[in-house]
């Protein structure tokens, strides 16, 4: 990454987790002490009566799909893991995944996904969203409805639970702990990347805030990628979008273009379009 751009976008993710307690900036409150749960796994909806409605048509939307299907499955049979999914909080057109709990042995127990009231309205930047920014010439020509943005924004909060349960609970933790620290010394030394101090606090927790934001951000996006996969993969647009999803990945996400690709690989119509 140029080291101008990382010391921009170390600023602007400084300045977004002042006001959350979220260490990647996904939206929801999160809480990842140890916990043991009072029910079992499994899928709950927690929907206000004034949101059913809308959110009923999201889910179907997501549940067209197979992927959604067996994402959706997974998560309701779960023995240990307790997804619930609400609807409302702060970001009204976007969705965050948090409240993030762990038993004794180290294994995820408990998230939360919160979808805002207006999901299905508003796109992202390309720059850390490429597949949801994707859309968005396609709603504005009545080729897909606001109900598949919001399905795809849900595939993307799966995608959260997913890399956080493969993540080892003592270093969520330890990113939770120490970069508040690094975001300190980062403003206090003229925005100097190359601290010690600084390079030792990326080595423990896996890479500076902004590497730790990313990766989770597109590991959301490939399964979003997942989902529109099997929406569109018999529409005649579809490889329009996912040329649209290849050039921003390219511009934008260099570094994580090989995870996108497999995902295309394994598609033999995706492939077509021009993935390599």
């Amino acid at each position: 990454m140029n080291p101008s751009r990382q010391i921009r976008l170390l600023l602007s993710l400084i300045c977004l987790l002042t006001s959350t307690t979220v260490v990647a900036a996904n939206g929801a409150n999160n809480n990842s002490k140890a916990a043991t749960p009072n029910e079992p796994g499994g899928l709950r909806e927690v929907i206000p009566p004034k949101y059913q409605r809308r959110y009923e048509e999201w889910k179907a939307e997501f549940l067209t799909t197979d992927i959604g299907k067996a994402q959706w499955e997974m998560y309701s049979k779960h023995p240990r893991l307790l997804l619930t999914i609400t609807v409302g909080g702060k970001n009204a057109e976007g969705a965050g995944t948090g409240n993030y709990k762990w038993n004794d042995k180290g294994e995820l127990i408990a998230a939360t996904i919160v979808l805002g009231e207006r999901l299905d309205s508003g796109y992202p930047s390309a720059v850390y969203y490429p597949v949801m920014n994707a859309l968005e010439p396609f709603e504005s020509r009545q080729l897909i409805s606001g109900s598949v943005l919001a399905a795809t924004k849900l595939a993307h909060e799966f995608g959260h639970v997913m890399k956080i349960s493969s993540t080892p609970q003592d270093l969520y933790n330890l990113q939770v702990k120490l970069v508040p620290a690094y975001n300190k010394i980062f403003l206090s030394n003229g925005y100097n990347v190359n601290d010690p101090r600084l390079v030792d606090i990326a080595q423990k927790i896996g890479g500076n805030p902004v590497q730790i934001w990313e990766d989770r951000e597109y590991w959301g996006e490939a399964n979003a990628m997942l989902y529109l996969k099997d929406r569109v993969e018999k529409e005649k647009f579809h490889c329009r979008l996912f040329g649209k999803i290849k050039r921003a990945v390219e511009e934008y996400a260099k570094d994580y273009e090989q995870r996108f690709a497999e995902i295309a690989r394994e598609q033999g119509a995706i492939y077509t379009c021009g993935w390599k």
